[in-house]
């Protein structure tokens, strides 16, 4: 009986310490649901619309905007069934965070969470293939890391904030889908 008491002591001390060590790490997680969750769909299928408006490389970007006065990519056919988030899609080649698989498309909304405006949407550094923000000077590492800060307020401040993820589904025929 003494050893099971003994045993429970020490699990007690385990599941605090635990509890603890959550607590902590919790406090350092990166929310990347700061700005507003509106619908994605932007249908990249088959090999033609793919190799015209898709991302064939590692660091290769495109972006997809239509709000505000501004339309890109030029000529891409938006109906109405494409939604591009809150502040327009940002699309660009890398690695998949969670399998580390190469050169897969990744796809992530342009506003910065640090901003949350809608018309303050990041650009690709093309020396470090950073996604930064114009106005806070946040840094993303949107091509190995999910859009995690590197850099700015978006990483130093009180909370820290990534870009938000879209999910990039491949399409029969080629290309692939993107949505939320």
């Amino acid at each position: 009986m003494k050893g099971f008491l003994s045993f429970l002591k020490k699990g007690s001390l385990f599941l605090s310490l635990m509890a603890l060590l959550s607590a902590f790490c919790a406090c350092n997680q990166v929310d990347d649901d700061r700005i507003p969750s509106l619908p994605v769909y932007i249908n990249l299928s088959g090999a033609g619309m793919w190799n015209t408006y898709g991302v064939s490389g590692v660091g290769i970007s495109r972006n997809f905007i239509n709000r505000d006065g501004v339309i890109s990519p030029s000529g891409f056919p938006f109906t109405a069934t494409t939604y591009l988030g809150f502040g327009g899609v940002l699309l660009i080649g890398g690695v998949d965070p969670f399998t580390s698989e190469p050169n897969v498309p990744l796809a992530y909304d342009l506003a910065c969470p640090v901003e949350c405006s809608s018309s303050v949407r990041v650009y690709i550094d093309q020396d470090n293939l950073d996604a930064v923000c114009p106005e806070c000077g946040s840094h993303y590492d949107v091509v190995m890391a999910g859009g995690s800060p590197v850099a700015g307020p978006a990483l130093t401040g009180k909370y820290k904030y990534g870009l938000r993820r879209y999910v990039c589904d491949p399409a029969q025929g080629g290309g692939c889908i993107v949505h939320n």
